[in-house]
């Protein structure tokens, strides 16, 4: 595309201020002028053929362009008679650099804002900017526009008219009906009229379409008084405010196109999603906040970058009032939806405006986005993130999984609460429901090699951490084995109970011979534990069963106490009464001496306490340990029952998940 600018005019009507030079070289902005904040903008957009007519001052404007030493390939074209003629004879005088391209056409006068540049730009067809909002000016142009498409261009159009600028974008085959023309008039010497009068006559074979600004600056400077009303335009356009929101760990081009468009709506705020706000929305960020901050902070043209504490906007729209939110339109639909609802109402409160552009789905930023994606599934990665997570959050929650599917359920279930993405933060591979996946008991049956398998099936397809449940370790001299062979899968935390012998599910309480290690014997095979381990992320979790046995508080936390000396990362409380009161007071008198170790619960029984609730009182884990399994197989008994007692499937279609939704939970292999 090549863009041409016409500057042939003598601008007579600007008086002293086109004295020494042409009018496009009159300032509007500090030391920029109208042509100069034209060049910048074309060269910004990759725009480098540029055709110039010039006229009065010619050397002058000439060397102007050269001495802005903008990336510019400058073709200039002087026209001789620019007294006695048209601009339609300049064009004319240029027409042998014009031929065979798309053509962006503006006058020299034209200041127009970026936004409106862009969406001429962006235009498929032909297209004229108007505005349906301006009233019609009695001697400038106006656009006669009939079944959306504008059939004449003049002063003299004031029926179905909109009022009109010479800022076009014409693609090549309407560009060739038009300079034809122009060509035709020329010859015939009819030269002392606008270039308009030739597209008139031709605009039937034309698709020139119009381009509304609505109240947008875009306007000609015919006299001082015009000038005025721009240079005020500008500094409010100066004044402009936008916010953009990001959580990405690195910058790729689609990401810099944004920001570029961004830009040139005014003043940029780029608000950087905190790790805790990444954290809740969709996974730990592989790069911190403070590095992903600096990254914003050095592109050129960004005013300020800021904290997002959370995934709604509302916070920093209420502090910084945007005139503009700009996103990609890929929100409109899905779990962001209520998020982008909530900025529509922020924004109607004191006037601001949305701004979407569509959403650039290239397939190098898909292949980005994958990488990114395989680096949270590396076991260094996943192993440190249960840490990371509970110093971000305080609390994180854990679903239980017990194969692949049901690992990318956990992975890939979100709602919208309040402004914020709620998801679960990590997985719990449980003994009992990997036992009751294979239809064995939960006695240890199933060996360490099986249960490996099973993280091996969710590992491979998701990204979050896990946390193991390794019954009692079995031997210490075992247990040494299971730490290292955990840590080398990337899980995160292996947890532990203080029994020994035939392990029996702690549901069955004191129903069932159990026997509770010795303090001494489990703080030895924590030890043991905590000095094969290899790396500083792995956790060791005890879990007390003090509770479940009915040997009282005090024992319990005497356990707790003497575990943690021997190097637990993590302690677990459990109890099967449905009341949550011995495990509020467990955790309170814990809490009275040690307020850094983790805790961890399991609600199986007490299960009416919120998050909320659990994290006031200084819990750090939350594990919904067999839920899954628990609401699985009775969904798929029933399904099996109503094939049996009808003899066909249809009466199951209602209870089925379709295989499309359940294929999307599935990535593709090349993921």
């Amino acid at each position: 595309m090549k863009a041409l600018i016409l500057n042939s005019g003598v601008g007579s009507r600007m008086g002293v201020l086109t004295s020494e030079h042409p009018k496009c070289m009159t300032e509007i902005a500090g030391t920029e002028t109208i042509l100069s904040r034209q060049l910048r903008m074309l060269s910004e957009r990759g725009i480098s053929d540029i055709v110039i007519t010039t006229g009065l001052f010619d050397g002058v404007l000439v060397n102007y362009c050269r001495s802005l030493e903008l990336p510019l390939h400058f073709t200039f074209v002087n026209n001789p008679a620019y007294r006695e003629t048209n601009y339609i004879y300049s064009i004319y005088c240029a027409r042998a650099y014009l031929k065979d391209d798309d053509i962006l056409l503006m006058h020299g006068d034209l200041v127009f804002e970026d936004s409106v540049l862009d969406d001429v730009l962006a235009s498929r067809q032909s297209c004229m900017t108007v505005s349906s909002t301006a009233e019609l000016p009695q001697k400038d142009f106006k656009a006669e526009i009939r079944d959306g498409k504008i059939v004449n261009v003049g002063v003299e159009f004031f029926n179905s008219a909109q009022a009109a600028q010479p800022l076009y974008k014409m693609m090549k085959a309407d560009w060739r009906e038009w300079l034809g023309e122009m060509e035709a008039f020329c010859e015939r010497n009819e030269v002392n009229c606008y270039a308009e009068k030739a597209l008139n006559a031709v605009s039937s074979r034309m698709n020139l379409l119009p381009l509304d600004v609505h109240e947008r600056l875009c306007c000609e400077v015919d006299n001082p008084q015009d000038l005025a009303v721009v240079m005020d335009a500008i500094k409010r356009l100066h004044q402009r405010t936008v916010y953009l929101c990001f959580s990405t760990d690195i910058l790729h081009s689609g990401h810099m196109a944004i920001i570029q468009k961004a830009k040139h709506l005014g003043r940029l705020i780029i608000g950087v999603m905190t790790d805790e706000a990444v954290a809740r929305y969709k996974r730990m960020p592989l790069v911190p906040y403070t590095e992903r901050r600096a990254m914003f902070e050095n592109i050129a043209g960004v005013y300020q970058v800021v904290p997002q504490e959370t995934l709604s906007y509302r916070d920093n729209l209420e502090k910084y009032r945007p005139t503009f939110v700009v996103h990609g339109d890929d929100w409109c639909t899905g779990v962001q939806k209520p998020i982008r609802d909530e900025v529509v109402s922020v924004l109607a409160s004191y006037g601001g405006q949305l701004v979407e552009y569509p959403y650039m789905h290239d397939q190098k930023f898909d292949e980005i986005e994958k990488r990114l994606s395989s680096q949270r599934a590396l076991p260094d990665v996943r192993r440190a993130a249960l840490r990371m997570q509970i110093a971000l959050k305080g609390l994180v929650t854990v679903m239980e999984a017990h194969s692949g599917i049901t690992g990318l359920i956990v992975e890939k279930t979100q709602v919208v609460e309040n402004g914020e993405v709620r998801q679960f933060d990590a997985m719990w591979v449980s003994s009992l429901c990997d036992s009751t996946a294979k239809g064995k008991p939960d006695i240890e049956l199933v060996d360490m090699t099986s249960r490996f398998r099973t993280i091996d099936d969710i590992v491979e397809v998701t990204t979050k951490p896990i946390i193991f449940d390794g019954d009692t370790g079995g031997l210490t001299e075992h247990f040494i084995y299971t730490v290292r062979s955990l840590e080398r899968m990337g899980v995160s935390m292996v947890i532990i109970e203080d029994k020994t012998g035939l392990k029996k599910n702690s549901l069955f309480g004191t129903e069932v011979a159990q026997t509770q290690d010795t303090i001494e014997n489990f703080c030895a095979k924590i030890a043991a534990g905590k000095k094969a381990q290899k790396t500083r992320e792995f956790m060791i979790c005890a879990r007390i069963e003090s509770l479940i046995l009915e040997r009282g508080m005090e024992d319990a936390l005497n356990r707790a106490f003497a575990y943690t000396k021997a190097g637990a990362d993590a302690i677990m409380i459990h109890s099967r009464k449905k009341d949550p009161a011995e495990i509020f007071e467990f955790v309170e008198k814990y809490r009275a001496q040690d307020q850094t170790t983790p805790i961890v619960v399991v609600p199986t029984s007490f299960n009416t306490v919120t998050e909320e609730e659990w994290k006031a009182r200084g819990v750090n884990i939350v594990i919904y340990a067999n839920q899954l399994t628990r609401t699985g197989f009775p969904a798929m008994q029933k399904a099996a029952k109503t094939i049996l007692e009808h003899h066909r499937a249809k009466e199951c279609d209602d209870m089925c998940m379709p295989i499309k939704d359940i294929i999307t939970l599935i990535p593709e292999e090349s993921e």
